[in-house]
């Protein structure tokens, strides 16, 4: 059996990657970055901070303390946050940097591939800060209908 170099078999796996099929490891990617934490954790990162305004040209990334991103994001748990964070650095969509202050300073910043996640999460964002009275109103009339 011949050894495939690393670029080869990288190459021959993408071609091989279809979420459709059970064992595609893609599924636990998409299953990772479609988590709400994860969503809200790179929005935040990305710069897109305000709650209701579409991101403007103005929201840049920009590197987060650990605090910081815990009080943006209402109801996440210290031990939610602390776990997603940890599987975004390790899946390479955020660096974590500590700076050797009394006590440490740690901030997480999004890498380029996290970026390139970034710009489609934002846009799911918006899309359900825009549309939520639309889909409230389906769900009224829904339930209306079923009970």
């Amino acid at each position: 059996m011949t050894t495939m170099k690393a670029a080869r078999k990288r190459a021959q796996a993408k071609v091989e990657y279809n979420a459709f099929m059970a064992a595609c490891p893609s599924r636990q990617l998409l299953d990772r970055i479609s988590d709400k934490w994860v969503v809200l954790i790179l929005c935040a990162l990305g710069g897109d901070n305000s709650s209701r305004q579409p991101a403007t040209h103005a929201d840049a990334p920009k590197a987060m303390r650990y605090s910081e991103i815990s009080r943006l994001l209402a109801g996440v748990s210290q031990k939610m946050l602390t776990q997603t964070l940890r599987s975004l650095e390790r899946d390479g969509l955020l660096t974590r940097t500590a700076t050797p202050t009394v006590p440490v300073t740690v901030s997480y910043e999004l890498t380029d591939l996290g970026l390139s996640l970034h710009h489609m999460t934002r846009g799911l964002r918006n899309w359900a800060q825009t549309h939520m009275d639309e889909v409230l109103t389906s769900r009224e009339n829904y339930d209306s209908r079923t009970t």
